[in-house]
């Protein structure tokens, strides 16, 4: 394995990690005037964690955006406030996530829980699949239900938590009694245009990691565009599957058509994690005021199954991370040649995302005049929708 980094992430990652802003129980009046005093009229998505108490909702915060070891959650204490994080990981990771406690009756007639929903993107319900889910599943329908009526354009999203203690033929079965009984009730309600994405989680494995890169997919405007670069790129360098990764939370934000495999999932975040850890050591300069992680930032691994992981930096927070075979990768020229015209696109992208955000319009890319080098074919050919060879 070779590794290059001259700059050290470990500040940047505390640097991402926002304060919480707590809101007492017992003080309804204070924690309506805060929520609605707080920060959100802003372009960042809003996504809510809700669910039962001890279901894992504070758990998963803090596993996936706080680093913490799965283990350190077993002395978590419940979450009495609502605890609102800013997730700015990266250029396209970049939203408010709050965690409401389980006790808070938010449906209170004194409480404008409308104001909540109408400012978000994406709702999280966590149900614990050890316990009994009846008094979970009709949160769920009373949470979702109300939700829906007042903003339809919301992602309901249900997360099947803490599947490590089940059996593959429970964790199977236990899904669809969940799913035939949710969509059951919104049936029975006629919401039969409210849609329900479950997943089944566990903060033990990386099924969290994925669950909730799927969950912020929904919430990027670029994701067709950063797929169809992603196919365009591994079409013309041989490469067989290609993630791009928020690095500080391992969530991947786009990947290219192919199903995802769990297993090469997984191998990719063990390969950050050993790449931030090795740099974080290795890569600091002598006066310590650097960072691991910078344009030149690259690592190879080669596994002894004659399969490659490639990992290079895209932008200040992001890495692509792509899997090939080893005859595959002698032809790495051709590689880095095609990857450099990615990246180029990506930065286009990004720039203009950020220049239509300030004027207030909707994000629509044209393609580059400029039809001569390897990043306008690129580009091109992404918007268009149409591949096209780049070398």
């Amino acid at each position: 394995m070779s590794i290059e980094y001259e700059e050290q992430l470990a500040g940047s990652l505390v640097d991402s990690f926002p304060k919480d802003f707590g809101y007492g129980v017992d003080n309804m009046d204070m924690m309506q005037e805060n929520l609605e005093n707080s920060p959100s009229a802003d372009n960042k998505p809003r996504i809510l964690l809700m669910g039962l108490r001890r279901s894992g909702k504070s758990s998963i915060q803090k596993v996936v955006f706080h680093k913490m070891s799965p283990n350190e959650t077993l002395f978590l204490e419940s979450t009495n406030k609502i605890c609102k994080d800013d997730i700015s990981g990266s250029s396209f990771v970049n939203f408010h996530i709050w965690d409401f406690p389980g006790q808070v009756d938010f449906f209170d007639p004194t409480f404008d829980y409308e104001m909540i929903f109408r400012g978000t993107g994406a709702l999280i319900f966590v149900i614990d699949a050890q316990d009994d889910y009846v008094e979970a599943l009709g949160r769920l329908h009373l949470t979702v239900s109300r939700a829906f009526r007042v903003n339809p354009e919301i992602n309901f999203e249900v997360f099947i938590h803490k599947v490590d203690g089940l059996s593959d033929d429970h964790k199977i079965e236990t899904q669809r009694d969940i799913h035939q009984r949710a969509n059951d009730d919104l049936a029975d309600a006629s919401l039969e245009k409210l849609h329900l994405s479950f997943y089944l989680t566990s903060i033990y494995d990386h099924s969290i990691f994925e669950a909730f890169s799927k969950v912020v997919q929904k919430l990027i405007p670029q994701l067709p565009t950063l797929e169809n670069l992603l196919n365009i790129f591994i079409s013309n360098s041989g490469i067989e599957k290609a993630f791009l990764f928020d690095v500080v939370s391992k969530i991947y934000i786009a990947t290219d058509s192919s199903p995802v495999d769990m297993q090469s999932y997984e191998l990719c975040c063990d390969m950050i994690d050993v790449v931030i850890d090795v740099s974080c050591i290795y890569g600091l300069k002598d006066d310590g005021n650097s960072n691991a992680y910078d344009k030149e930032s690259l690592a190879i691994i080669k596994l002894n199954n004659t399969t490659v992981l490639y990992l290079k930096e895209v932008t200040k927070f992001l890495a692509l991370v792509c899997i090939l075979r080893e005859e595959s990768f002698e032809r790495k020229g051709l590689i880095d040649y095609n990857f450099h015209c990615f990246r180029k696109a990506i930065h286009e992208v990004f720039e203009v995302s950020s220049s239509t955000q300030r004027t207030g319009a909707a994000v629509q890319s044209s393609p580059p005049s400029s039809s001569g080098n390897g990043l306008a074919r690129l580009k091109s050919a992404a918007l268009n929708g149409t591949p096209r060879s780049l070398v």
